[in-house]
Order: structure tokens, then sequence, then C-alpha cells
């Protein structure tokens, strides 16, 4: 067989085709021809012998009485008949001869129709044959070239499995490189927690040491201050200020009651945010923040004063600075928003860019300088005020972030996300110094000196000691806690739950005091935020319908309820330092100063 480079091939390949053709055709032509000439055979021998019986039975014209020949085929009994009678016998015969004659040229005829049908099926079954034969050659070609192909696919296989061995062997290795590696790194990590741990142990033991020292020397100074008289000199003397810091402190120890009531305001709040501080000789004195103006009585807003679609779409978060003046609101845009009040409306101020993600919670550090914001891109961010861009990312959460506050210094933070997790970070360097896995996701928190506490969707609320590693406390609520507002003493935490209740309780004793509820007011959503005032009288929160329901803490009834400035569900509400503004955002864009 030619190959298929070959040019001869086509001109073959039509060649033998034709060569087919004739060889099949003078077979079928044959094979008419070998049934019919026998049968024409059989026909002409019949003529023949009824051609000779006729022959026979004609007489003479000149014989009257024609001699009795008798054949061989004649039988024995007609030799005593007449001729008429044998005339008539064998015409009879001739007539059977040729009927059955008849009969046989009919049943050529048919055999010949047929014979043709048979050959024209024949011819095309033929055809259909010749055609079928092209086909298989042709699906031979194709079968030996892709019997080639699969013999080099699986060459090729043979190579790509060897190196797919090689490759499975070098991961088996390298993975078990990595489990090394992995194991090491656990247990430099166990040693590192264990000595942060001991370090964090030692650094706790040496400060209360400290503390009681300085509380020890400070007491037998003020006693030996209150024993003695110092005299005090208008002009400037060698003792300089510290004589003067005497003399103070000899006037304030002569009052009555002054000692008792300084020991007992050092140990009456069980957490506190101001931060007790000390002269030491010769040290440098530590950073003081911006005191934050101090609320005597709390005022009920009874007015709107300034309506704004601040946002672009929903305002979920919103806070007041220290100063009562400077105002953070924050929503599904992700921008957030600063606000100057100014004569009872607000001036926009800056916006702050770079959120991830939907701004799901905004709190200003003590000093008023930085702004931190849980966002939906599972992390929490940092602004500087004053500059635009995010300063620093939280990242480690493994779901939406949906609260993020700082505790009592502008350097540490804590976060609590839906990925069941609670995290303290130290701001200076951006890092996690401590997760807290909860069984539950976690909807808010609030810290106070050494306790963290969270409100969960399992209706529990936590407490975390921040120098402890295990939960010391959990109060169940009915329904999914949605926010937490710890009042300024820290004496007393205001929750809001789906259940559409408010609930105080007082920290002192770990009970809950008071349970707020009110006809028409529905929590509206899993975010809704409820707020303490300033002095802890009142406890306010945003309804469903766009009402502002404002309860009194110490008798539990409805004081007010503020209608007509929003048209949706309250998400948050922030009670300004001074108490003199309170702020209301809502899911349809708006921001809403009380006054």
């Amino acid at each position: 067989m030619e190959g298929p480079g070959d040019p001869g091939a086509p001109a073959a390949r039509w060649k033998r085709h034709i060569v087919r053709q004739l060889r099949q055709r003078d077979r079928t032509q044959k094979a008419l021809f070998l049934e019919l000439v026998p049968a024409y055979n059989r026909l002409l021998e019949k003529a023949e012998l009824l051609a000779r019986f006729s022959e026979k039975l004609q007489p003479e014209p000149n014989d009257v009485t024609p001699s009795v020949h008798q054949g061989p085929w004649e039988k024995e009994s007609d030799q005593g008949l007449s001729p008429a009678a044998l005339r008539g016998k064998w015409q009879e015969e001739a007539e059977g001869l040729r009927l059955v004659c008849g009969e046989m040229a009919y049943q050529v005829v048919e055999k010949s129709e047929t014979l043709g049908t048979l050959e024209s099926q024949l011819e095309e079954r033929q055809s259909r044959l010749a055609a079928l034969k092209a086909r298989v050659e042709q699906l031979e070609e194709v079968r030996a070239k892709k019997a080639g192909q699969v013999h080099a696919r699986r060459a090729l296989n043979e190579e790509q499995r060897a190196a797919y061995e090689a490759l499975r062997a070098r991961v088996g290795h390298q993975e078990a490189a990595l489990r090394r590696l992995e194991e090491e790194a656990r247990d430099l990590l166990e040693r590192l927690v264990q000595r942060k741990a001991r370090a964090a142990a030692e650094r706790n033991l040496r400060n209360e040491r400290r503390e009681r020292a300085k509380q020890a020397r400070v007491s037998q100074e003020l006693k030996k201050a209150a024993k003695r008289t110092v005299s005090i000199s208008e002009s400037p003397d060698t003792l300089g200020d510290g004589i003067r810091e005497e003399a103070e402190t000899q006037v304030l120890a002569a009052q009555p009651g002054y000692l008792e009531s300084e020991a007992g305001e050092k140990w009456k709040r069980p957490f506190s945010f101001k931060k007790r501080r000390g002269h030491s000789i010769g040290g440098a004195p530590e950073q003081r923040y911006q005191s934050i103006p101090v609320c005597v009585t709390a005022r009920l807003p009874t007015q709107a004063q300034d309506v704004l679609d601040a946002h672009l779409s929903e305002v979920s978060a919103v806070s007041f600075g220290p100063n009562s003046s400077l105002l953070a609101t924050g929503g599904a845009d992700r921008l957030i928003l600063l606000w100057n009040v100014v004569g009872g409306h607000l001036k926009a101020n800056q916006t702050l860019e770079g959120a991830g993600g939907s701004i799901t919670s905004v709190d200003f550090d003590p000093s008023g300088s930085q702004l931190l914001a849980a966002t939906y891109n599972k992390a929490a961010q940092l602004w500087k005020v004053g500059e635009a861009q995010s300063k620093e990312t939280l990242s480690g959460h493994t779901d939406k972030v949906t609260a993020a506050k700082f505790k009592l210094t502008r350097h540490q933070a804590v976060t609590g996300s839906r990925d069941r997790t609670v995290k303290e970070w130290d701001l200076c360097r951006a890092y996690c110094s401590r997760t807290i896995n909860v069984l539950s996701y976690c909807n808010d928190v609030v810290c106070g000196d050494h306790i963290i506490i969270s409100g969960h969707n399992d209706q529990k609320i936590r407490f975390w000691d921040s120098r402890g590693p295990r939960c010391t406390q959990v109060i169940p609520v009915q329904g999914r806690v949605t926010s937490l507002s710890l009042s300024h003493d820290q004496l007393h935490l205001l929750s809001c739950s789906r259940d559409d209740t408010l609930k105080v309780i007082d920290l002192r004793v770990s009970n809950i005091r008071q349970v707020f509820r009110a006809d028409g007011f529905k929590c509206g959503s899993d975010w809704t935020k409820a707020v303490f005032s300033p002095d802890r009288s009142y406890a306010l929160a945003g309804s469903w319908d766009g009402a502002l329901y404002i309860w009194d803490v110490d008798t539990g009834k409805l004081e007010s309820s503020l209608r007509g400035a929003h048209s949706a569900a309250v998400n948050a509400v922030a009670w300004c330092y001074s108490g003199s503004h309170v702020v209301s955002v809502d899911q349809a864009r708006k921001v809403v100063l009380w006054r």
C-alpha cells in the first residue's frame, strides 16, 4: 500500500475501484445466465419432445389402413384401440402438455421478474458493500492514525506520570518539613506566650508592690504633715514648690474626714477610667489626656435642631468626641464623616476615606485625636483626626467586625466579630496581643479598667478579665444582645436586645436592676445601639418606627418619646459628654441633632 504522501496514491485508488466494479458486474451477469441457460435448455428439450409426439400422431394421407406401430412410449393397453381413439387420446395429452408448457412459461416469467428484483437488490447491496468497504478502508486509515496518536499519548502519559510521582514525592517531603516547622512554630509561640505571661505577671506584681509602697509612703507623709506646722513664706526660698505643695497638703489634711474620703474614693469603684498618677523624684511626668467635660445633670432633648441627609446610604454608627463638639458618623457607603456642633447645627468638618467595607462602629480615643472604626471587610481601621486616609488596619478576623472600642488609653483597643472571637490590640505595633474564642458571635463590646464586656447573639453577656485567660462571669438575658453601654462610673451596664427591652445591670452585685419597655418600642436590627446619659440618669434608644425613647434609670418610667424627624428605623444614638445634645442616625441616610 502506498503511503499517504505518495503522489500516485489517488490514481491507484480509483483504478482499484474500477476493477472491483467490473469484477462485480461479471459475477452478477454470469450468475444470471448460469440460471437462465439451464432453464432454456430444459424448455427446448420439452418443445422437441412435443414436436415428435405431434409428428407421430398425424397419419399419412395415402395410408388407408395404417399399420399399427408400437413404440417404446406406447402402453400395452393402447394396442386394441382404434386410430380415432388414439388420436383423441394423443390430442388430450398434447393439450395437457401445452397447459403444462404454459404454466412453466408463466413460472419462467415470474421467476424472471423475481430474478430481476433480486438482481436489483443484489446490485444495491453490492454498491452498499462497496461503499462500506471504502468506508472501512478510510476508517482503517483513521484507526492507524489514531493508534499512532494513542501510542504517542501513552508515551507522554508515562512521562507525565513519572514527573507526577516525582512531584508527589517532593510534596510529601515538603509537607513533612512544613509540619515540622509548624510544630516548631507552635512550640515557639507557646514558649513566647508563656514568657509574656510570666513577664506580665512579674510586671503586675512589681506594679502592685510599687503602688502599695507609694500608698504607704503617701500615708506616712500625710500623717507627718498633719502633725507638724510648716511656715510658708511668700518670697522664694530654697525649697521652692516643694514647700508650697507640703503647705497645701497640710491645709487639706487639717480638714475633717479628708483622709477617710481619700481612701474611700480610692477603693470605692471597682473599675475606673481615671489613671492613678504619682510623681516620683526625678521621674518624667506622664502624658495626660485632655480632660473630658463633667456632666452634672443631663438635659432631656425635646426637639430636633438639625436634620441632614448626611450619607449616600444607611447610617449605622455615631459617636461624640471627648469635647462634645466633634461628632463622627459612619455608614454603608464606607465613609466616616466628622461634624462640628455649632450653634445647634451640624457643620461638616472632614471626610475620612479608605474604609474597606461598611462601617459598623466608630469610637474616639480618650484624647479625641484618633478614631477607630469597625468594618465589614474583616478588619478594624484607625484614623488620626485631621488626616483623611487610614493610619492603621487591624487585620486578623475571619468575618465581619461588629464592634471596635478603645480601652483606657489611646494605645490599646478591643474588637468583636461575627467569627466568634474578641481580640485585644496593641495599637503602637498594630499587633493582636490576645484572642478570646467565644461560642457565639459578638455584637458589641465595652471596656473598663481591667475588664472587657461583650454582648453575643446567644443571649448572653460575658465578662473577661484582661489580665486572665478565661471568662469571669456570664449574665443571660432574653433576646440577642445588640448593644452595650457602660456608665462613666463603671457601676452600671445598659444592654439592648432583640426582645425589645433595655436592661440595666448593677455590676457591683451582677444583677439586672431595671428592665425598660414601652408601647411601640421595637428593636429595629441586630446592631441597634442604646446609651446612658452622661450622668447615668437616663437610658436612650431608637425604635424601628423612627422614634426615640428615653427612660428614667432610677424609676424605670418612660420620660419621653421624640418623633417626626426620622422616617425609618433608628440604628444608633449618642449623647454628648456635656449632656446638652443627642444625635441619632437611621436607615434612610439621616443624621438628626436633638436639643
